[in-house]
């Protein structure tokens, strides 16, 4: 029986909400949900990412169109916008040459710990980017706390329920992405015949389902399908932002690399278009499971 999350804190009607956007699915339901509940939010569509824009009625909403090299310069305006939260989502596929990165002066003078954080990895350099957010009044919130529909749901969303051995490539695979987690590498981990056998790097999770597709003929793999894939949050991931995400592009992925099933964490997962995704996995015959998180099962 599947769960729901609970509701999130509600943002008051003199909420000023503004959204840098990147691509996929995400910004688009955020942008939707905040319209239809009577917000006219302002979206910073970073140049070359935020193609779900195409379609959509952009009289809804205050568009700022934003190269990636600029981001930085925007944080005075939102200020001068009165905004009062801001959320980070979608994804984001390239980095500008740090030559061609514009920094205003505030960001300027905070550059020396934004760099330590980075030191750190990308978990430390975002946690410092939101507190600098938000040490000029602006809040930072997530995605799921906007449109919390968009949050797994606990057990089985899917006709087809994970076997015994796939419960056990499902447990393998996520003790695997937790520990990968906890080293700042990724968010999600492969496992077949109830080992790890595949773990995401930089090349995020489209590119960990491609290489598991070229490994399928590898001799020392237990069979030729089968295995599970397994999303979760990094232990010390700040939660307003990069939450795990599946959508149809991963359940195709993973019916192509012949996978059983994907698993994500109840509550701390987003599953995009959770409609289009749980039927398209239904009529590839796959699995869609969503674990309860391991801290809460004293791990």
């Amino acid at each position: 029986m599947m769960t729901q999350p609970e509701a999130p804190t509600v943002l008051g009607p003199g909420a000023r909400i503004a959204v840098v956007a990147g691509s996929g699915a995400l910004p688009r339901d955020v942008v939707r949900t905040l319209v239809k509940s009577g917000h006219r939010p302002v979206v910073i569509a970073i140049e070359g990412e935020a193609d779900w824009l195409e379609g959509e009625d952009v009289h809804a909403f205050d568009l700022w169109p934003a190269p990636p090299e600029r981001l930085a310069l925007f944080l005075p305006k939102l200020q001068r916008a009165g905004i009062t939260h801001l959320v980070l989502a979608g994804g984001v596929s390239r980095r500008p040459p740090l030559l061609r990165v514009r920094l205003g002066w505030d960001v300027f003078r905070a550059l020396p710990r934004l760099i330590a954080a980075y030191a750190k990895g990308d978990d430390g350099l975002l946690r410092a980017v939101i507190g600098h957010i938000e040490s000029k009044g602006i809040r930072v919130v997530g995605a799921h706390e906007i449109a919390p529909d968009l949050l797994a749901p606990e057990g089985v969303m899917t006709r087809l329920k994970p076997k015994k051995s796939d419960l056990a490539d499902v447990s393998a695979a996520y003790e695997a992405a937790r520990m990968i987690g906890a080293l700042d590498i990724g968010q999600a981990a492969i496992a077949v015949g109830g080992r790890a056998i595949a773990l995401e790097g930089i090349e995020g999770t489209a590119g960990l389902l491609e290489r598991m597709c070229g490994m399928r003929n590898h001799g020392r793999l237990a069979g030729k399908s089968g295995g599970a894939l397994v999303k979760c949050v990094k232990p010390d991931q700040d939660e307003r932002a990069d939450l795990p995400s599946i959508g149809p592009d991963t359940i195709r992925a993973a019916h192509a690399a012949g996978l059983a099933g994907v698993g994500v964490e109840a509550g701390r997962s987003l599953v995009l278009d959770f409609s289009v995704t749980v039927a398209l996995a239904d009529e590839l015959g796959l699995f869609v499971l969503g674990l309860k998180p391991e801290a809460d099962n004293g791990g």
